[in-house]
């Protein structure tokens, strides 16, 4: 038996990276997925491999209506709702505070946290009626310590790590739980953008990076996306 049998999970930036390596070991573990994203072509291939315990739906998480229409699937398809996985991101702005573009701003708010948002808000009712459920947000050690990211990016991410305090105090009195993870360098796509390499170079120099990676971090091995797909099968058992 699997630690998600006959769970049924939401995951957005299912497509690459922590979302896929998430997408992968959850149906692994008995669970049912709809993955999100808006790499369409990278999230059809991932739901086909993973057959008929997986369907994928293009999820941009700044747009409401595709969050709702997301949550919408899950119950349709699979019939409940017991996680919801808000992981979709991107670094988002990057530049010295006083030449940060406003509408880039706005942009990277919109994705890294008010997508989070609306995943918990969507998520929540449909929850509450079987007073369970799980909902687990990604932040980042940029969240807690400085000099991890952009400003922006680190910004939002410590607000995650506040919402999800917040709106567990809430949702905790109907049973459902809501916690964050905070990831350090992984070595996914996200990462290889931040030094510099589009995402096919990455694919290309994985032994490279995972070298890279080891040498940032005290102990000497690089973090893979299945080290925070494993995080989230517990926070989601």
């Amino acid at each position: 038996m699997g630690q998600l049998d006959g769970k049924v999970a939401v995951i957005t930036g299912a497509a690459s990276g922590i979302g896929a390596g998430t997408c992968r070991l959850f149906v692994e573990e008995g669970a049912r997925v709809v993955a999100c994203d808006i790499l369409d072509a990278d999230g059809e291939k991932l739901a086909a491999a993973l057959g008929a315990a997986a369907v994928y739906v293009h999820t941009d998480v700044t747009r409401e209506a595709d969050v709702a229409a997301a949550i919408a699937t899950a119950t349709e398809r699979f019939g409940r709702l017991d996680c919801v996985f808000n992981n979709a991101g991107a670094g988002g702005v990057d530049a010295p505070i006083a030449e940060t573009d406003f509408a880039a701003l706005e942009r990277t708010v919109a994705l890294l946290f008010s997508g989070v948002l609306l995943g918990i808000k969507h998520a929540a009712p449909v929850m509450r009626k079987h007073a369970s459920g799980s909902i687990i947000n990604t932040a980042s050690v940029a969240g807690l310590q400085a000099g991890f990211g952009p400003h922006v990016y680190s910004a939002m991410k410590a607000a995650v790590a506040q919402l999800t305090k917040s709106v567990a105090t809430e949702l905790g009195e109907d049973g459902i739980r809501v916690n964050c993870i905070c990831p350090g360098g992984i070595v996914t796509p996200i990462f290889g953008r931040a030094l510099g390499l589009d995402e096919a170079t990455v694919v290309e120099r994985t032994a490279i990076l995972n070298e890279t990676f080891a040498q940032m971090q005290p102990i000497p091995r690089p973090g893979q996306p299945k080290d925070i797909a494993e995080a989230a099968v517990w926070l989601a058992s």
